[in-house]
């Protein structure tokens, strides 16, 4: 592999409650390599979005980034203030948020809300210049030029979600976090969104984050997997040796509740539900719903260890094996 583009170590990111702190992300660690797609999955709550949004330093208090690097150009994001993070934000590092009607501003015409971010970074230019460049942008994304004259709400599900895309790459940046770029879209609107981004990422040569829930359509995009649960990384692999030969329980049972065309199949979805992150279990946090619990599961959280070329895992099944 490439040497990384982004570089996240033990990455910690809390909020603060009347209860207590909730550790959102808790130790996460990886690397992103120079035009990769590594896809990042899991159940509500396990601490996707809450990564992708400390990524581009948009962590809100109570929330706040309790520790950990992040490494973009020779720069630890995370130590830069709010000023410096500012031009870094869409220059370097940009976010296709979740939900992109709630992302648009309703009473701005699409050119506005396109140019806002490139004037915000200091980049001047004539009416013409500008009319052309945002023309190009949605040209890039599959939009008409006139799309730059509507509202949000003149456009379509898929439109909104590749204006938002028009947005991320207006600076050409070398990283994109994209928020379940696809969700409440009809499977051929998600499919046309997909092969669009891909597109523009190859274009661009940028790497992607794609935060999702939707196994099938990280199946058929990412290059490599990581999955999170209870703001963890318990695995983290290559997609094809992820889907095949799943390392961590908590993996293989979110690939068993997905149909197959394959034949019929009961579907069973995962027992029990996720942990509350201020009452965490003792030991693996997955441990109460894991078929394959044993003693030191409930007294030791496992840490995310190599268990193959470019494979890690969380899991004491896997001590056990060695």
């Amino acid at each position: 592999m490439n040497e990384p583009v982004l570089r996240i170590k033990d990455l910690q990111v809390r909020y603060d409650t009347s209860r207590g702190p909730v550790s959102a992300v808790n130790h996460v660690s990886f690397d992103l390599h120079k035009g990769e797609i590594l896809g990042l999955v899991g159940e509500s709550g396990s601490g996707k979005t809450t990564l992708g949004m400390a990524l581009v330093g948009l962590i809100q208090k109570p929330g706040r980034v309790a520790g950990g690097e992040v490494w973009l150009d020779g720069r630890d994001l995370a130590k830069l203030s709010p000023r410096e993070y500012k031009a870094v934000r869409l220059a370097d590092i940009a976010l296709m948020p979740q939900g992109a009607m709630n992302s648009l501003n309703p009473v701005t015409r699409i050119r506005e809300q396109i140019l806002d971010g490139i004037r915000d970074h200091g980049i001047l230019m004539s009416k013409p210049e500008a009319d052309t460049h945002v023309a190009h942008l949605l040209e890039r994304v599959g939009l008409r030029s006139e799309v730059a004259d509507m509202h949000a709400h003149e456009l379509s599900g898929g439109m909104k979600q590749r204006v938002a895309m028009a947005i991320a790459i207006s600076l050409q940046p070398k990283v994109i976090i994209a928020d379940e770029p696809t969700s409440a879209l009809d499977v051929v609107v998600q499919k046309r969104v997909m092969e669009t981004l891909k597109d523009v990422q190859e274009e661009l040569g940028a790497s992607i984050i794609l935060i999702g829930h939707d196994m099938g359509l990280m199946a058929q995009t990412v290059d490599r997997l990581g999955v999170m649960y209870a703001g963890r990384l318990v695995e983290l692999s290559p997609i094809q040796e992820a889907l095949i030969n799943p390392q961590h329980p908590y993996t293989r049972l979110l690939i068993e509740s997905l149909p197959t065309t394959k034949g019929k199949k009961r579907l069973r979805g995962i027992p029990g539900l996720a942990p509350q992150l201020l009452n965490l279990p003792a030991g693996c946090a997955f441990h109460p719903r894991c078929p394959h619990t044993f003693e030191p599961c409930t007294v030791h959280n496992p840490p995310l260890t190599q268990v193959g070329a470019r494979r890690w895992a969380a899991c004491h099944l896997l001590e056990e094996t060695a």
